[in-house]
């Protein structure tokens, strides 16, 4: 297993080790000892899985006050994936960083608790899983609006399919004082 740090810390991108041959490939998509020693915790309570179109965005959510960590990966397609500080206080606040994850790169993101975490479907679909560290809690989500300009960030789409609830998201500011501080999470 390789790691790669974001310019964000804490944002790790996990690179599994691929074993292949003529028959096709094994991976290893968690392993608890491995993966905690690299600093991802080794508890994981929910596994989720989504299949979307191109051109679905899906985020940017998080919740607060009872945030999610959350390891992500693509089965199937490709996504560019966008994870968001949203920790107040912290040196990086707002700032985000997007990586494609995709079938070939079998690449992994590990989001720590305090992103606000986002992805828009780049290939004809793409099936989405990533493993929680604490439970879904509807009541404790919130939604950071993806065109926010403040967040900067460059989706390669200019109208991408949203569900109602994405296309009426918050912006930075007015999620502020509801959103996880830093040193807290």
């Amino acid at each position: 297993m390789n790691l790669i740090e974001t310019e964000i810390p804490g944002l790790l991108i996990v690179e599994p080790k691929l074993f292949g041959d003529s028959r096709g490939f094994f991976i290893e998509l968690y392993q608890e000892e491995r993966y905690a020693k690299s600093g991802i915790p080794s508890r994981f309570v929910q596994d989720n899985l989504s299949r979307s179109a191109r051109g679905v965005l899906r985020g940017l959510h998080i919740q607060s006050p009872k945030p999610q960590g959350k390891l992500v990966t693509v089965l199937q397609g490709a996504v560019l994936d966008v994870a968001v500080d949203v920790r107040v206080g912290s040196p990086t606040f707002g700032r985000h960083a997007k990586i494609e994850l995709n079938h070939d790169n079998r690449r992994q993101l590990w989001i720590p608790r305090g992103f606000a975490h986002g992805f828009i479907v780049v290939s004809e679909t793409a099936d989405f899983f990533y493993k929680c560290d604490d439970y879904y809690s509807p009541a404790d989500e919130l939604v950071l609006n993806w065109s926010d300009p403040a967040l900067g960030i460059d989706w390669g789409c200019a109208a991408p399919e949203l569900s109602d609830r994405d296309r009426k998201g918050s912006t930075l500011a007015e999620l502020a004082k509801l959103l996880p501080k830093f040193g807290t999470v």
